[in-house]
């Protein structure tokens, strides 16, 4: 009887291990879905690299057809991307720096206008273009990055368009860009 007793114990803790164990074998078998914040950043992320066009300002600025020079770096471990404009003729360079944060992507612009407006990413159905619109801003909102768009035409090959907020007039700064490495 005692071995009757021990054997149906042993049964009772195997299964019930096994009814345990089920959820959490479900649980890993099932791939987590990547979220759309996530989609759109590692589509910023395939950006990584050396890149040269000219820039198309509308209206017409002192920029305007000036040649560019744009390096993207994925950093901190993968957690954030850099950017980084070079401009002909111009002796700064401003960076943006553009990470995930509770479920958004988000872009922070460390402007030459010494403002940091921050903005929130998302993706557009096709999966080529990464639009940004404006969150908030720290620092003199008077003249402020407000709005960019990244579409990427091919593997060689993107387009951005970065509007500049002057008082309340907008400045767009379009750029056609060709891969350098």
């Amino acid at each position: 009887m005692k071995s009757l007793s021990f054997v149906l114990s042993v049964v009772l803790m195997s299964l019930s291990t096994v009814a345990f164990a089920q959820p959490d074998a479900q649980k890993s078998s099932v791939a987590s879905v990547p979220s759309q914040a996530q989609n759109s950043f590692a589509t910023m992320k395939s950006l990584a690299g050396s890149w040269l066009g000219t820039v198309t300002t509308t209206p017409p600025s002192e920029v305007q057809g000036k040649s560019a020079h744009i390096t993207l770096r994925v950093t901190s471990l993968g957690n954030v991307l850099m950017h980084e404009i070079k401009l002909q003729g111009r002796p700064d360079d401003p960076i943006t720096m553009l990470y995930l944060d509770e479920g958004r992507l988000l872009l922070t612009h460390y402007c030459d206008a010494g403002n940091r407006p921050r903005m929130v990413g998302k993706m557009t159905p096709d999966g080529k273009t990464v639009e940004f619109e404006f969150l908030d801003i720290a620092g003199n909102p008077q003249y402020h990055m407000h709005h960019s768009v990244f579409t990427i035409i091919d593997a060689t090959h993107h387009s951005e368009d970065w509007t500049f907020m002057v008082g309340d007039k907008p400045l767009v700064a379009h750029f056609e860009l060709q891969r350098a490495d």
